[in-house]
Parts: C-alpha cells; sequence; structure tokens
C-alpha cells in the first residue's frame, strides 16, 4: 500500500465515487486511506491537507455509523484547524465534534469540545466563544452534571468581563450559583453570589447588587456565610461612598479567595473610588464613573 498522502487521498476518494463497475461506495477502504494519510500529513506538517482529510476521515466513519470515531477525526480536524489560525473552522469542527458526541450519548466529551473551541478563539472571536461556553454548560446540565460546568461558568464570566458586558457577567456568576446549590456546593454558591454583587457594584448599578444581595438572602444560610456579610458590608460602603470601608472588605480573605477576574474588581475599586469620588457630607451618595477596560483580566 502506498504511503504518499496524496495518493492515498485519491485512492479514497476514488472509492467513494460510483461508477458503472461500482454500484455502491467502499467507506470502510476509503475511511482508512484517509485515516493513514491524514496522520502522515500531520507527522509532515502539512497541516490544511491533514485537516482536510480528518474531515473525510470523520465522514467516512459516520457513514460507517461510528459517531464516536467521527467525533475524534473532527476534533483532529479543529485542533489543525488552530494551528492554522483559522478560528471560524476551529469553531465550526469543535461543534461539529460536540453534536457527534452528542449522538453517542456522551455529553460529558460533547461539552468539552465545546469548551476546547470556546478557549481556543475566545480573543479573536469573544462573542462566539461566549455562545460556546453557554451550550456546554447547557449539555452538562442537561445531563445532570451541573458540577463539572463549574469551570467553564468562571471562564464565560472572564469573558464576559472582558467584553464589559456585566449584566451578563452577573448573570452567568447567578447561574453557577444554582448549579453549585443543586451540587450542595454552598462555598462554591456563596462565592458565586458574592461576586455577582461585586460585578454589578463595578457596573455602578448599586439597585441590582441590593437586588442580587435581597434575591440570595433568601437562603438563610447565605445570610450568616462571609460572603453575605461582605456583600452586606460592601453595599453599605459602596453607597455611602466610604472607602476606607471598602479597602478593609476589599483586602479580607472572603474578597482574596474569590476567583482572579472577579476579586480585581475589588483592587480597581479603591484608585477609582480615591481619584474620582468627592466626598459630600455622610448622607450624600458617592458617584462613579463608568467602568472601563483598564486593568480587567
Amino acid at each position: 500500500m502506498s504511503s504518499d498522502p496524496d495518493k492515498l487521498v485519491a485512492k479514497a476518494d476514488k472509492l467513494t465515487k460510483l461508477t458503472l463497475t461500482r454500484w455502491s461506495a467502499d467507506w470502510r477502504n476509503a475511511t482508512l486511506n484517509y485515516e493513514q494519510a491524514a496522520n502522515a500529513y500531520r507527522v509532515a506538517k502539512k497541516y490544511e491537507k491533514a485537516k482536510d482529510a480528518f474531515e473525510k476521515a470523520s465522514k467516512g466513519q459516520e457513514m460507517l455509523t461510528s459517531p464516536w470515531d467521527a467525533a475524534k477525526h473532527m476534533e483532529s480536524a479543529a485542533a489543525l484547524a488552530k494551528e492554522l489560525g483559522n478560528w471560524n473552522d476551529v469553531a465550526d469542527l469543535y461543534r461539529r465534534a460536540s453534536e457527534l458526541y452528542v449522538e453517542c450519548g456522551r455529553a460529558q466529551p460533547a461539552s468539552d469540545a465545546l469548551g476546547k473551541a470556546a478557549r481556543a478563539v475566545e480573543d479573536h472571536l469573544p462573542d462566539v466563544a461566549v455562545q460556546l461556553y453557554t451550550d456546554a454548560c447547557s449539555l452538562l446540565e442537561e445531563d445532570d452534571k451541573d458540577q463539572m460546568a463549574f469551570d467553564l461558568y468562571r471562564a464565560l464570566t472572564a469573558v464576559h468581563i472582558k467584553l464589559e458586558k456585566y449584566t451578563d457577567a452577573a448573570a452567568a456568576l447567578l447561574r453557577l450559583g444554582l448549579a453549585a446549590d443543586k451540587c450542595n456546593a454552598s462555598n462554591s454558591q456563596f462565592k458565586a453570589y458574592l461576586s455577582a454583587i461585586i460585578v454589578y457594584l463595578y457596573a455602578n448599578d448599586v439597585k441590582a447588587a441590593e437586588k442580587c444581595y435581597n434575591d440570595c438572602s433568601q437562603i438563610p444560610a447565605f445570610l450568616g456565610s462571609d460572603q453575605g456579610r461582605c456583600g452586606s458590608r460592601l453595599i453599605s460602603a459602596y453607597s455611602e461612598g466610604n472607602v476606607e470601608e471598602i479597602k478593609r472588605v476589599a483586602q479580607s480573605s472572603t474578597i482574596t479567595h474569590l476567583d482572579h477576574a472577579v476579586s480585581s474588581f475589588t483592587l480597581l475599586f479603591l484608585p477609582r473610588l480615591l481619584a474620582e469620588c468627592s466626598f459630600l457630607p455622610s448622607a450624600d451618595k458617592c458617584t462613579i464613573a463608568s467602568p472601563h477596560s483598564d486593568g480587567l483580566v
């Protein structure tokens, strides 16, 4: 058998075409040839040809009713698209791999594929990454694997923050809190609630922060938690323009132990308050300028 990948692809293509003497495609042998060609191209670092060959191998495995192997080949094609910097292809190919895993009834690898896609494209196609992360979380939730979605929600929150979509970031954190509640992971749940409050405050939306705190306080355990007390103190201090109290809360271990993308907000509170707040009598409120992207992670 030839080891020339170009000849292997040509032979495989021929095996999939119907002729006067071939009334049905030979997908089994064609797929073997595509697979060998794809691996040979990859070793030779001919990534574009390798990607195309893996896509054809994936199609072959589909025709052989093997969606698992088809998904694996599609992931290989997506990884090569990443090497090539073809970000739209990365998203599309990983999404197709995810769909094939769903056909196998495998929610976790389906979600993992979307997560890989989101991480690969978030610096280039952040809006696409948001949808990929969201869909990855939904797959796990629908399969009652909420705990496996925690890191995905955190990553989703970070992308929203980079895009300065603070309401969406808070919503992602509240979904994380709900997922944690289902898993009886109260520490993660309460951290998510406090993080959402901080995001609202950073966006200078005190009313939303207060509503979030009041809604979360319907859970008695949150009220008595370090995160609940911290949220209450932070809202009060922010509303009153009390920089010293904000500083004390911001430097507490309750805040510093939050995820970095959120805990960094509290570090930004201090210079912004000191530089931009004109303190009036204690009954008056302090006005904070609209947030911008400087210093965000």
